[in-house]
C-alpha cells in the first residue's frame, strides 16, 4: 500500500500529514509526495521530516487533478502499488484510519472499487465538503454490499472525495488516471465514479481523517471565481466523461441545478459567479479536456511516464 499526498503552499499543514502518516498503526509502504510547484519549502519540509518518502517536485503547479495524476501512477509504476491511498496536503489521517479502511476491505471481500473515510473538521463536525450520501443507485454491488458493509459501519457510495480515498491499483491501470485538465474541482467525482462504475465504493465511518480546510462549509459555500472551474468541469464530466450512466447524470444535472442556485442565492459576490457561469458553460460545452500526456507534458521525465502509462490502456 502507498499513500501519496499532493502539497501546494501549505508547508506546515503538510508537516501534520507526513507525521500522520509515520504514526499509522498500519503503516504505508512507501509515500510519494507530488509538490506542485510550492515556494514555502514544503518539497524541503518532507524530505526532512519523512526522508524515505519519495519527493516529487514539479516546477508549476499542475492543480490537485495533476497531482493526483502523477502521484498515482508514480505508485503504481514506481513502487508497484497494489492500493493507493490519496489525500490532500490539508487531510490529517487519525492514528487508525488507513487499518479501517484497510479492515472494510477485507470485511466486504474486496468486491469495491475504492473506499472513503469519514471527514471531519477541526472541531470534530462531519466536513459537508466530503461528506457523501449512500448511493441513491442501488443496485448490483451496492446492493449485495450492503450487509457486509454495515457490520464494519460502512456504506455504499457512488463516488468520493479525494481527500482520504483507497483505490485498487489494479483499476487504475485498467481505468487511467485523473484528468489533469480539470485542475481543481470535480476532478475526483469523476475519477473516483469512472473507478468504481460497474462496481461500488464504501464510505468507511470508522476510518476517520481531519480536513484542515481554512472555513467549515460545503460545496454550496461562496466559491469566487473558482465557479467557472465548477461549471466548466461539470459540463465536462457530464458530456465528455463515461464514468456515469445517461441515467446516472441525469440525477446529478439536477441536483446540481439545486445546488448552483442555492450558491447564487448565498453569495455577495453574484457578479463574479454569473461570469464564471458564462465562461464555464462556453469552455464547457465547446471544449473537451486535453489528454493527460498534452496536459502535463512540460513536465519532463513526470510527463513522459504519464504518457507511457496511459499509452499502455
Amino acid at each position: 500500500m502507498v499513500a501519496v499526498v499532493v502539497a501546494y503552499n501549505r508547508r506546515e499543514l503538510l508537516g501534520e500529514t507526513l507525521t500522520a502518516l509515520l504514526e499509522q498503526t498500519h503503516a504505508p509502504r512507501a509515500i510519494v509526495v507530488v509538490d506542485n510547484g510550492s515556494d514555502d519549502g514544503s518539497a524541503d519540509h518532507a524530505a526532512q521530516l519523512a526522508p524515505d518518502a519519495d519527493i516529487v517536485r514539479l516546477p508549476r503547479n499542475t492543480g490537485g487533478a495533476g497531482g493526483f495524476a502523477v502521484g498515482i501512477e508514480r505508485a503504481v509504476t514506481v513502487h508497484s502499488a497494489d492500493l493507493v491511498w490519496v489525500m490532500d496536503d490539508d487531510t490529517v489521517p487519525t492514528a487508525s484510519a488507513l487499518e479501517e479502511l484497510l479492515a472494510a476491505r477485507t470485511a466486504t471481500g474486496k468486491r469495491a472499487g475504492a473506499y472513503g473515510s469519514r471527514v471531519v473538521w477541526t472541531d470534530g463536525r462531519d466536513h459537508p465538503m466530503n461528506t457523501p450520501k449512500p448511493s441513491p443507485f442501488r443496485w448490483g454491488a451496492a446492493r449485495a454490499l450492503r450487509v457486509p458493509a454495515a457490520a464494519v459501519d460502512a456504506f455504499p457510495v457512488r463516488s468520493s472525495s479525494f481527500v482520504s480515498l483507497l483505490l485498487e491499483a489494479d483499476i487504475v491501470r485498467e481505468r487511467g488516471l485523473p484528468i489533469a485538465d480539470y485542475f481543481l474541482w470535480n476532478d475526483d467525482f469523476e475519477y473516483s465514479g469512472r473507478i468504481v462504475r460497474g462496481s461500488t465504493a464504501l464510505f468507511c465511518r470508522r476510518s476517520v481523517v481531519v480536513h484542515k480546510t481554512k472555513v467549515f462549509g460545503s460545496t454550496k459555500a461562496d466559491p469566487g471565481e473558482r465557479f467557472y472551474l465548477e461549471v466548466r468541469n461539470k459540463l465536462w464530466l457530464f458530456l465528455r466523461s463515461r464514468a456515469y450512466s445517461p441515467f446516472e447524470k441525469a440525477v446529478y444535472v439536477s441536483t446540481t441545478s439545486v445546488r448552483w442556485a442555492l450558491t447564487f442565492a448565498g453569495s455577495h459576490q453574484r457578479a463574479v459567479l454569473r461570469s464564471g457561469l458564462i465562461r464555464g458553460l462556453r469552455d464547457g460545452l465547446t471544449t473537451r479536456p486535453r489528454p493527460n500526456a498534452e496536459t502535463l507534458a512540460d513536465l519532463g521525465a513526470v510527463g513522459a511516464a504519464i504518457a507511457a502509462f496511459e499509452g499502455a490502456l
